[in-house]
């Protein structure tokens, strides 16, 4: 199981007690837009990070939070009143039953992956649903992809360097500093995610490509603004158990 422990400073610094710029103006409303929680919902939020999620939610929904770093569970639970847990994201808790299941911007760094997916449906009603989110896989390749400026034709591009094969990317935490650390994330391709979640059981309701909702001033904002309208920053899954893999 992957863990970010040695980063969880690092990562609670960043996120804070709001969640970082995406979290507040895309990715939570995105997610809650999506989800339409309501009192007496209960919800799993699989390496939950240190809870960002729980401390959007309506009043009233059960909210469990797991995840593997316990200095990141230990934020998690001073910043809120939800309960969380310690532990192997992919693997089943004793927590029962729940109506939705989220893993967000999560799955990327988990080597297991497809573990973790099952173990998604392992927790769902019959008539729950998983929501997953991912820095998009298509677009956002650590290491293999980057912005280009085509001067002839006065646009910005993305270039993509690889894309099919599945890649462990080292990411560093703190860079240009002398607390700089290592940790990683494990790139992989749509197809991949769909074999994953055919093979747990799940059937795809939702697909939403989230963008920035940043606009750019000066010379080059004409340019800067469109790429960043037809660049998707986030990839929303939203996914169902099929009933024939329900008992």
């Amino acid at each position: 199981m992957t863990s970010w422990e040695t980063s969880s400073s690092w990562y609670d610094k960043i996120v804070g007690d709001k969640g970082h710029y995406y979290h507040q103006h895309v990715i939570i409303p995105g997610i809650l837009k999506l989800l339409q929680l309501k009192p007496g919902h209960r919800l799993l939020d699989l390496a939950c990070g240190q809870g960002v999620l729980a401390r959007y939610l309506p009043q009233n929904v059960d909210y469990v939070g797991i995840d593997a770093s316990f200095s990141l569970i230990q934020e998690a639970q001073k910043k809120s009143h939800h309960h969380f847990i310690v532990g192997d994201v992919s693997k089943p808790l004793n927590e029962g039953k729940f109506t939705h299941v989220s893993i967000i911007l999560a799955l990327q760094n988990i080597e297991e992956g497809g573990a973790v997916v099952k173990n998604a449906a392992v927790h769902l009603e019959k008539d729950g649903k998983c929501i997953i989110v991912l820095n998009h896989p298509c677009f956002r390749i650590p290491r293999q992809s980057a912005w280009g400026v085509d001067e002839t034709k006065k646009l910005q591009y993305r270039r993509i360097d690889r894309y099919l094969s599945p890649l462990k990317i080292p990411i560093q935490t703190h860079p240009g500093t002398q607390n700089s650390e290592k940790t990683w994330t494990f790139h992989h391709c749509l197809s991949d995610y769909t074999r994953w979640l055919q093979a747990s059981g799940f059937v795809i309701e939702v697909i939403e490509e989230w963008v920035s909702n940043k606009k750019s001033l000066g010379g080059q904002a004409r340019m800067e603004n469109r790429s960043r309208e037809e660049f998707p920053l986030f990839l929303a899954i939203l996914v169902k158990l099929d009933r024939k893999f329900v008992s």
